[in-house]
């Protein structure tokens, strides 16, 4: 094992005394390109070139000496330490931190970035990323080649974004670019880049994100609770459609950041603002034009946003990205098939008899789902007088996809 590990961080400024110190007592060099061809490495030391973290430990641990690994930025943030220092590889080390690519890109963009989101894009993550693109007012995403800023924007469709693209930072061919986000794709962009991607309307009066005391987004911002009254939403939301039928429906599907929810038959928009205040993505569906402004309106007066899509499913549907949840407010048993057949991870639905929850339950199973159905029953009280001012049943219906475990990305 090697004697001694250096994990260097390099935003392009010159190097501390305590980084070419290291350096020069180098037996082992790990780092790119642009890395090893600083005048500060030994010209006897061992150079490795930095593709695969992975295989880069395995030859530090291997080596009797003094090893460096040079890499952009902060190597602690989203960066090289978290491998190194796998219990696997058995490596203990020191880190010389440099600011760090996220920082650099906002301070040349001269944003603050408390209240920003920041994500890792590459081709297995990349359609999580783009749902917190589509989910926040600000997010900065740490690219890779192939989930780059064209990408990002093709995926963004529908949803209007400015991005602001920082191209190989630190260095002399350093780029800042302002585009929007369906301008993205006609450009070819140098890798490594940070894309930070901004827009969204926040409502007056509604915190920004970010409270001042906690980086990201504030999860205390708004009022408590899961669910809101229904009057919160405007009174009457359709048939069946009550507070605990919501908050039912919320514990079963659970959207989580990351996560793009269908809410099919949006009626007023008040599960589709409730799933995007636990910080998931959110298309809302309705067959009527005013039911999509009032999702919009309500979404807008909670400080969260949603994209909606006027239409009728299960047509409507077949354009739309991939989702992982899925909530069926309105359709029958054809939009539930057609939902089955996208296999989102879950979908929850409910009926107004057992006969119709049975054919829901059914076509369910045929599609693969583990279903569970519960009979929902309220009873609203005047706690004045305690006398029963309002009941409402529902079948509830839950399906899982057991070949799907829920877990990110």
């Amino acid at each position: 094992m090697a004697d001694r590990v250096t994990v260097i961080g390099w935003d392009g400024s010159p190097l501390t005394a305590a980084a070419r110190s290291a350096l020069g007592a180098a037996t082992l060099v790990a780092g790119a390109a642009h890395h090893l061809a600083l005048p500060e490495v030994p010209p006897n030391a061992e150079r490795v070139r930095l593709g695969s973290v992975a295989l880069a430990a395995r030859r530090i641990a291997a080596h009797r000496g003094t090893a460096v690994v040079l890499a952009d930025g902060d190597p602690g943030f989203f960066g090289v330490v978290r491998t190194l220092r796998a219990p696997e590889f058995g490596l203990e080390v020191e880190v010389v931190p440099a600011v760090s690519s996220v920082a650099a890109a906002f301070a040349r963009a001269g944003m603050p970035w408390d209240d920003a989101h920041v994500v890792v894009a590459h081709r297995r993550t990349l359609r999580r990323a783009v749902n917190v693109c589509r989910a926040h007012t600000k997010v900065a995403v740490l690219t890779s080649p192939g989930a780059g800023p064209a990408e990002l924007g093709l995926l963004l469709e529908g949803v209007h974004r400015t991005f602001v693209i920082c191209e190989e930072l630190g260095t002399q061919r350093e780029q800042v670019t302002v585009v929007t986000s369906d301008k993205a794709a006609d450009h070819t962009w140098r890798d490594p880049n940070v894309v930070i991607v901004v827009g969204g309307a926040v409502a007056p009066g509604v915190p920004a994100e970010g409270g001042g005391w906690i980086a990201g987004r504030d999860p205390g911002a708004g009022p408590r609770g899961w669910t809101q009254p229904d009057e919160r939403y405007g009174g009457d939301l359709g048939e069946g459609e009550t507070q605990l039928l919501r908050a039912s429906q919320l514990a079963r599907l659970g959207p989580r950041v990351g996560d793009l929810v269908w809410d099919i038959g949006c009626g007023g928009g008040a599960f589709a603002t409730e799933a995007a205040r636990a910080g998931a993505a959110v298309i809302a569906v309705d067959r009527e034009a005013d039911a999509c402004a009032r999702a919009v309106a309500v979404a807008r007066s909670f400080g969260v946003q949603l994209q909606t899509v006027h239409g009728s499913a299960p047509h409507v549907l077949e354009n739309l990205p991939e989702p992982d949840v899925v909530r069926i407010g309105g359709g029958g048993a054809a939009v539930v098939s057609a939902v089955a057949d996208r296999r989102p991870r879950r979908i929850v639905t409910h009926a107004a008899t057992r006969d119709a929850a049975e054919r829901v339950g059914r076509d369910l199973s045929e599609h693969g789902y583990d279903v569970e159905c519960a009979l929902l029953q309220s009873v609203q009280l005047d706690t004045r007088h305690w006398t029963e001012t309002e009941r409402s049943v529902a079948f509830l219906l839950s399906g899982v996809l057991p070949d799907r475990p829920d877990r990110s990305p």
